[in-house]
């Protein structure tokens, strides 16, 4: 109940709305509830004397009662809608402003797919229950608790025969109510699992045709298409199973009463109208019931996703800014400071092993290492999506964990190895590095990462529509967006992690002597190839998580193995590559060659024998020639 009470607290402004929903329903109600009581009336009195005048004034009081009960209960309607919607809209807006705030520690809490969920579906639950179940929630209870009072008062005797039936209902309800519970959360989870399957399906549709994989496809997706539909079957077999239960109870409550009632009328002690009021009193309590019970049910299907928003809400945040957080980054010197690092607390061994680095504001610096050698962990740390386990780093001279978060992450600019663009043009994605750039500074950016070698292919230039990720460029290009992105920032630290490793060698240059250019920014370059590093103030080769050498790349290749060994097998293959590239030059050269001496022999036989008057006339033939070594 707790957590209801909570979601209740988001309605906010719509609280209003809310509270005079509830008063229209207890107003509907009980104009609807004296409408039986005028109509015993002109049962008893009106046709028993045979007064019409008294007929027709009554019949018209139920008219205004019955014109009103609409009035109100279409008003009810309205608010109740502006309660449900706005509840609705503030609840996806607090997890999403929620999720916002997380670190990446966070983040592998839950899958991409299970939050779509909770704010789409789950708050669609909650959404659909206060909307559907607003008005049988105010009027059940309120037309039973009427109703009981009002058949009392006509017949105390006819009321008991209720009052014995009615707790094998609610016994019925609740045991219903209990089975359903719990599978609600389980029909949850099979939608994120669907989820899941559709979204890593048009994630990767490209590779899903190039690999002609269409067909698994559809088969995964038609497995937890039948699990969700099975779970479904399954959840509300049950679910429905109150129906049953409080139509029989209804129908043998209102067999009793007519029987007993009967044997009343026949007895003289019960009137034929008080009767037939006393039943639609019955029929009142018995769809309050039946409302009451269909509202516990969208209630227990309602708690399931409200916990599952509420984990969302109370997933402790691990990073935020401290209190009188530090407000400016004096300049891009790095230290590491005998860190460690490990994702879950639980883990056995650590990702990064008592790392000791110290680097100078402005210089440049490269990262080497195997896969799984803890690169990208490293400046990650930077900008503090995730702490350090143990020990300290430290930007411009102070611990990380001292800076306000968005302060520090202005500071440092990062190239993830993963590339990410958003739907929308050229433009607008270059603007999340700065929002109020001017066209000269997209420019700048543009040309220090070499998008201006391909901008003005794309129709439109900087309004071309990227499309959702950036689908409609290459990786290369993808690549030199998110550069000129980050470098828009002008930040104090700039890391690219693997950030260029699908442009050619060439335009690799490019950047780096754009990058070179740069003067008073730390630059951090993590790259599967030396040529990307080789000129850095400084290379740090990690191994399994630690630092294993620092150095600049003659004193490296001098001294260290992993970098040696790194160095020559990429030496290697390049060479390989190249003469790879010589043989099949030379092979083509030679085939023009032979082509060429086939066409000429062609055209000798195919030309005409010259007459004897113009070989007369001919040159002598030079020393050396053909036809002088033939002579």
């Amino acid at each position: 109940m707790h957590e209801f009470r909570r979601i209740v607290g988001f309605l906010g402004q719509y609280r209003r709305d809310a509270i005079i929903g509830m008063l229209l329903v207890v107003v509907e109600s009980a104009f609807e509830m004296v409408i039986p009581i005028l109509m015993a009336d002109i049962i008893d009195v009106g046709v028993a004397t045979r007064d019409v005048d008294y007929i027709l004034r009554q019949g018209m009081y139920m008219a205004v009662c019955a014109v009103l009960s609409l009035i109100t209960g279409l008003l009810y309607a309205r608010f109740a809608a502006r309660a449900s919607y706005g509840l609705g809209a503030h609840l996806r807006a607090a997890e999403y402003e929620r999720v916002q705030d997380y670190s990446f520690t966070n983040l592998d809490h839950f899958e991409t797919s299970s939050l779509v969920t909770r704010m789409t579906t789950d708050v669609t639950v909650i959404q659909n229950a206060l909307n559907a179940g607003f008005r049988p929630m105010v009027r059940g209870p309120v037309m039973l608790i009427i109703g009981f009072g009002l058949a009392f008062y006509l017949n105390s005797t006819l009321a008991l025969v209720f009052v014995t039936v009615a707790p094998v209902m609610a016994i019925a309800l609740v045991l219903i109510v209990r089975h359903v519970g719990p599978l609600y959360g389980v029909l949850q989870r099979t939608v994120d699992h669907l989820n899941d399957v559709v979204q890593e399906m048009l994630t990767a549709v490209r590779a899903v045709k190039a690999y002609v994989r269409g067909d698994y496809e559809c088969d995964q997706f038609r497995r937890v298409n039948e699990e969700l539909a099975g779970t479904s079957e399954h959840t509300f077999r049950f679910a429905v199973l109150n129906m049953p239960v409080l139509y029989v109870s209804m129908y043998t409550v209102t067999t009793l009463i007519m029987w007993f009632g009967g044997q009343m009328i026949l007895g003289g002690a019960l009137a034929v109208g008080e009767l037939t009021g006393f039943l639609s009193y019955v029929m009142q309590i018995m769809n309050s019931l039946i409302m009451i019970s269909n509202v516990f049910l969208l209630l227990t299907r309602s708690l399931a996703s409200i916990h599952r928003i509420c984990e969302v809400l109370d997933e402790p945040v691990d990073l935020t800014s401290p209190k009188g957080a530090a407000t400016e980054v004096a300049d891009g010197s790095i230290e590491f400071c005998d860190v460690s690092f490990k994702y879950r607390a639980d883990a056995q061994a650590n990702v990064l092993e008592h790392v000791t680095l110290s680097i100078p504001a402005g210089s440049t610096v490269g990262v080497l290492g195997g896969t799984g050698s803890g690169k990208t962990t490293l400046v990650q740390l930077i900008p503090r999506l995730y702490d350090a386990t143990e020990g300290t780093v430290m930007v411009g001279g102070h611990d990380v964990r001292d800076y306000d978060l968005a302060v520090l992450r202005d500071a440092v600019s990062i190239v993830l190895q993963k590339n990410v663009l958003f739907s929308g043009t050229v433009r607008e994605n270059l603007l999340w590095g700065d929002a109020h750039a001017t066209q000269e500074d997209l420019v700048e950016a543009c040309r220090q990462a070499r998008v201006d070698e391909f901008l003005d292919r794309l129709p439109g230039g900087f309004d071309y529509d990227l499309g959702q990720g950036g689908v409609n460029v290459s990786g290369g290009q993808k690549q030199r967006l998110c550069i000129a992105r980050a470098l828009l920032k002008h930040p104090k630290v700039l890391i690219f992690d693997d950030s260029t490793s699908a442009v050619d060698m060439a335009t690799e240059a490019d950047i780096r002597a754009a990058l070179a250019a740069l003067t008073g920014v730390t630059k951090i370059i993590i790259a599967q190839r030396v040529s990307s590093v080789m000129s850095a103030d400084q290379i740090v080769v990690l191994d399994d998580g630690r630092v294993h050498a620092v150095g600049t790349h003659e004193e490296l290749l001098a001294h260290d193995s992993i970098y040696q060994e790194i160095y020559e097998s990429q030496t290697k293959q390049m060479q390989a590559e190249q003469g790879s590239r010589d043989s099949t030059g030379e092979e083509a050269e030679m085939g023009r060659a032979a082509d060429g001496a086939r066409e000429g022999g062609r055209a000798v036989a195919e030309a005409p024998a010259p007459s004897v008057s113009e070989s007369s006339k001919t040159t002598p033939p030079q020393q050396g020639s053909v036809e002088g070594g033939e002579r």
